[in-house]
């Protein structure tokens, strides 16, 4: 196989590089079977056999082992199949922009957010942001920080108002610090637990709970402490990344549930939860704003970053020491000359 010489840019290679390789690319990472791969984009196998030789030889290293029962990509390969997958990912992004535009939208926003994130931040900072930009198409999905994260990785959201995890590393993530707000135990209006004197952590176990997936943060912190609360015992739990069926399932029975406190305050405020008055040992990270490094914004999720920033920083501002905000002033300004910093298309 001929290498590319060394002084070939990447722009004389992705010349090189056709649409058809790189979708073929990704259908072979997907089915890692060169016949179905081809079935899949409607071309015969013997085409999709000279297509990905082609390929191989334009970045000159092998990008796929062939095995017994189909292939596997190397190495390079994997690289590749991740840039062949974003690529398609960026090009419904542009058409889904595109439509909008001819419908007389001006760009469209895909937001990410844990449940957390909605009464104190995203709530009221979307409703400013429709208040300037109404011809902004808007969409919204709700799930847990594991899961919100993996759509951004994919391109599948713009930004996210989550928690970053153990698997998920600032030299891929620009991260920075929203909101910070401790977990309170909820259950329905009329709970026997809310006639009862003193609830401590040990009263809590006897009752079933309504928990999110295993993974997300605010379960692995919670069944960490019942842990080092010498509580070994194995929880009646219905899993749920869903707010809404959280709130039906508490109102429905007598499980107990987490939230974070502006939300559950929300919900109080309804009357459809109360607080349980006990002390939980469980520290949850802060709400971070997460967004990929090295990925410009559109003008739609730059415009909603604007508003964001400005509500943090006016809720916090007043608050803020003199040394605390001179050296938030000072990351900041360090973050944004970092080429790591993701840029905003004009």
């Amino acid at each position: 196989m001929p290498a590319l010489p060394k002084t070939l840019s990447d722009a004389a290679i992705l010349m090189r590089l056709r649409t058809r390789q790189l979708l073929l690319l990704e259908a072979l990472g997907r089915e890692h079977n060169l016949g179905r791969a081809a079935a899949a984009l409607g071309m015969s196998q013997p085409a999709a056999t000279r297509l990905l030789q082609q390929a191989e030889d334009t970045v000159g290293v092998p990008l796929f082992t062939r095995l017994a029962r189909g292939m596997e990509p190397t190495p390079s390969g994997e690289v590749l199949v991740r840039f062949a997958r974003q690529a398609l990912v960026d090009f419904r992004f542009a058409r889904e922009q595109m439509a909008a535009l001819r419908s007389g939208l001006h760009g469209r926003l895909r937001l990410g957010s844990v449940p957390g994130a909605l009464p104190q931040l995203l709530g009221p900072v979307l409703a400013e942001y429709k208040t300037r930009h109404p011809r902004v198409a808007v969409s919204v999905l709700v799930e847990t920080s594991d899961v919100m994260l993996a759509l951004l990785e994919r391109g599948e959201v713009d930004l996210v108002l989550g928690r970053p995890t153990e698997r998920h590393h600032e030299d891929e993530l620009a991260i920075e610090h929203l909101l910070a707000e401790r977990q309170v135990v909820v259950v329905r209006s009329g709970h026997a637990l809310l006639q009862q004197g003193e609830v401590v952590l040990a009263d809590l176990v006897r009752w079933p709970w309504v928990l999110q997936p295993p993974g997300a943060p605010q379960r692995s912190r919670f069944e960490a402490a019942l842990g080092e609360a010498g509580l070994h015992v194995r929880l009646d739990v219905t899993e749920t990344a869903s707010t809404v069926a959280t709130t039906v399932l508490l109102e429905a029975s007598d499980m107990l549930a987490i939230m974070p406190a502006s939300l559950a305050a929300h919900y109080a405020r309804l009357g459809v939860l109360q607080v349980v008055p006990v002390e939980l040992p469980l520290q949850v990270p802060p709400i971070h704003l997460v967004m990929r490094r090295q990925r410009e914004l559109s003008p739609a999720a730059a415009g909603f970053l604007e508003v964001l920033r400005g509500r943090v920083g006016a809720a916090v501002g007043g608050a803020a020491s003199p040394d605390h905000t001179a050296r938030e002033n000072r990351a900041r300004a360090d973050a944004s000359r970092s080429p790591y910093f993701p840029r905003v298309s004009r």
